[in-house]
């Protein structure tokens, strides 16, 4: 039998997509890596899962799996492979409110999660601009972070238990349900952050937290980038360490808002250099419920806290939302960064992270080697500042300058003990920045991993690690 046949014998010859019908998977977000995959097979359970990478084991096929496709980086890059989409693998196995944890297949939407805590009185905490299509598997592969890692960690963090397909084909359970196991290597938070080229996650053990009973946000402008720091700190002091986001918007990120998003305005009657997204969740009743005057306390007093800091002239302005709708817009203007930063083009997109008092010496550090480089070049930039994670995105005046400004911003980043890969992943993009900057020792182990467990390479081969 041809390998197309015993896909279909695997899952069913509608589940095996061909030709036209695989357009919607050439890409990802955007647009920079295009390629036909051979095949889109759309699995519905794990034992199909282990049957499809079977078939492409014994053909020595490559093998690319794909979540929602929200990527930036070519990770679902697919060109003469076949591509096992998790799509039809949706399912919420089951919610447990008291253990507060989630079993969930690796197809299920972030939102779909996120809604489903809610019923339950809990929160799924990983959020971003994508949520609405990212799945699990892929937010698990690539580690995905998000703007409430500050509080809740990054997807890492979140995940208790994992069951992976492994590239023979084998089940892999890991599927603990525990909070401490020492029983030998981790190799859950081994799959994490490998992007698919150790195994195919099919289903995970996820952690809910209690969800805030109030938020408490603002958009906070104060002098300098350096300033930022402090606020944030005082913030945490002043609450008790509730701050679940602290997001920074420079002066031509909230003007390139403004100018391209329909309906959006400006944060401030005065348009400031440095623009903070601030927020407070609150869970203890004392801090939440309404008063008799209608006011929610942690509302009341990040607003005294930021009074108080206007009257040192630590803070230059700052608004607080009063209800949902304005809490939303603020959102909104910080959710709007794909079609803000990563819409023109030639594009250079860059995800670093910092130590959080490093980023402005790294902004800094940037704009000099800018001067050098491109002094044209447009400079795009939002960051979870809270937990150093810069998108430093780059619009340089040539296709061709590329390579020399994503050495700039490797350069810039390691001088200050950054690191070149964030949140997004290395896919193809930062393929030359692993070769370039990874530590040998630790690509030397790496690529004995990849050898041991995926000896033919056909997991998602080309990605994360250079060829040798």
């Amino acid at each position: 039998m041809s390998l197309i046949e015993n896909l279909s014998k695997a899952v069913g010859s509608s589940q095996v997509l061909l030709g036209a019908d695989c357009a919607k998977y050439r890409s990802d977000w955007t647009g920079e890596y295009v390629a036909d995959p051979m095949a889109v097979v759309r699995p519905s359970s794990t034992q199909e899962v282990s049957e499809i990478v079977k078939a492409c084991a014994a053909s020595g096929t490559p093998i690319v799996p794909v979540s929602g496709n929200t990527g930036l980086n070519g990770g679902t890059y697919a060109k003469d492979s076949v591509m096992i989409s998790m799509e039809r693998m949706n399912k919420i196995r089951e919610i447990r409110p008291d253990a507060r944890l989630a079993v969930v297949d690796a197809g299920v939407i972030l939102d779909q999660l996120r809604e489903a805590a809610d019923a339950q009185g809990l929160l799924f905490p990983l959020s971003f601009g994508a949520r609405g299509s990212a799945m699990i598997g892929g937010v698990l592969s690539t580690n995905a972070g998000g703007s409430n890692v500050l509080r809740y960690g990054s997807t890492r963090s979140l995940c208790l238990g994992l069951e992976v397909v492994l590239p023979d084909g084998r089940i892999m359970n890991l599927m603990s349900e525990l909070h401490k196991d020492n029983s030998g290597y981790d190799l859950k938070d081994l799959m994490i952050g490998a992007e698919g080229t150790l195994g195919l996650i099919t289903g995970a053990v996820m952690k809910l937290a209690v969800k805030p009973r109030a938020y408490a946000t603002a958009m906070v402008a104060v002098p300098k980038l350096e300033n930022a720091l402090s606020l944030l700190n005082d913030l945490q002091t002043a609450t008790g360490g509730m701050v679940e986001a602290f997001e920074y918007m420079p002066r031509p990120y909230i003007a390139r808002h403004v100018d391209i998003i329909e309906g959006a305005r400006e944060p401030f009657d005065e348009k400031y250099d440095v623009n903070i997204l601030v927020e407070v969740g609150a869970t203890a009743p004392r801090d939440a419920d309404p008063q008799d005057d209608g006011t929610i306390p942690v509302v009341e007093y990040l607003q005294s806290v930021l009074a108080s800091m206007m009257e040192r002239g630590d803070v230059l302005d700052a608004i607080v939302a009063q209800n949902e709708a304005q809490r939303s817009e603020m959102w909104k203007r910080r959710e709007d960064a794909a079609e803000v930063v990563l819409t023109l083009r030639p594009l250079q997109n860059n995800d670093v992270c910092l130590p959080v008092d490093k980023v402005p010496a790294f902004l800094d550090g940037m704009k000099d080697r800018l001067k050098q480089l491109d002094p044209d070049c447009i400079e795009m930039v939002v960051s979870h500042l809270g937990d150093g994670n810069v998108h430093y995105t780059l619009h340089p005046t040539r296709e061709d300058l590329k390579p020399a400004l994503m050495e700039a911003v490797e350069d810039v980043t390691l001088a200050l003990g950054g690191s070149f890969s964030a949140e997004h992943g290395i896919g193809l993009s930062k393929i030359p920045s692993m070769e370039r900057r990874k530590d040998a020792v630790a690509m030397e182990v790496m690529r004995a991993i990849k050898r041991a467990l995926d000896p033919q390479n056909i997991m998602n081969p080309g990605k994360v690690l250079p060829p040798n």
